[in-house]
């Protein structure tokens, strides 16, 4: 890390290199100095989302109520590292956690805000769902034969009526509307807080132009509650919207087997009882 820093940005070689803990999965991400993050893709498969992050995020910046990651610079393969990587302004906060967040309802409606100018910014030109992300985006349906074989493997945990009739309800729901801009992993873990309040979002390595039901699924993962129905509402979000992105919130679920969320998907009326 340190080599290739100093090999492409000598004017850094010089400042500490820290791990940023907890590290992700995509990409592995560092503090470098006080002012300065470095990102790295953590495998082939995410090594094109740091051109689409370097071209975008400039532009998306100016358009939204909270911070997102600002790019310095843009690294080439190097030193035994076979990427491109990034630098970028380091962003103060720490992760969401049910513990941390000191209104719920708050940050749901922060959230929404978020979400709702993210998707009226000029779409014209950018990533359409792909490989890129994972087909965030795009139908869910995608991930059927996936989703599936999970329920399958998972028969003994799961309801499987109750899961094929959130499932059914997302694939037949088609998208309709003009493609916009989403965050495609709207997860604790991107949602930084100062003083229990959201104050960034970060990692748009899922991001692109297309249908924005998959930004949803945070209602299941993490809010709850009063805070799950203001989400809804500040975000504007139809009946429409709510079932497919309980089919996403369904399908990662179900491939990492997390019990939790799936219970908060079954459980809920406004997925269950709408249509």
């Amino acid at each position: 890390m340190r080599r290739l820093i100093a090999a492409q940005f000598p004017e850094w070689a010089g400042l500490p290199v820290e791990p940023v803990v907890p590290g992700g999965h995509d990409h592995r991400t560092f503090r470098l100095g006080s002012e300065l993050s470095v990102r790295l893709p953590s495998a082939e498969g995410y090594a094109q989302q740091v051109a689409k992050e370097q071209r975008w995020l400039p532009e998306l910046a100016p358009l939204l109520p909270l911070e997102i990651p600002s790019p310095v610079a843009r690294g080439v393969p190097g030193e035994g590292y076979p990427f491109e990587w990034s630098v970028y302004r380091w962003l103060e906060g720490a992760p969401a956690s049910a513990g941390s967040v000191r209104d719920p309802e708050a940050l749901a409606v922060s959230l929404a805000g978020f979400l709702r100018a993210l998707a009226a910014a000029p779409a014209h030109g950018g990533p359409a769902p792909g490989p890129h992300n994972f087909h965030r985006g795009g139908p869910v349906a995608f991930y059927e034969a996936e989703a599936l074989a999970a329920l399958d493997a998972l028969r003994d945990a799961v309801p499987r009526d109750a899961a094929l009739h959130v499932w059914e309800r997302a694939v037949g729901s088609g998208f309709r509307g003009e493609p916009v801009w989403f965050h495609g992993d709207v997860a604790e873990g991107n949602l930084l807080l100062r003083d229990g309040r959201l104050a960034a979002v970060i990692d748009f390595g899922t991001s692109g132009v297309g249908d924005p039901a998959c930004d949803v699924v945070i209602a299941w993962t993490f809010l709850r509650g009063r805070a799950r129905c203001a989400f809804r509402e500040a975000l504007g979000a139809d009946d429409g919207v709510w079932a497919r992105g309980a089919g996403w919130a369904l399908w990662k679920a179900l491939i990492t087997g997390d019990l939790v969320t799936l219970r908060e998907v079954l459980d809920d009326p406004n997925v269950n009882g709408a249509g």
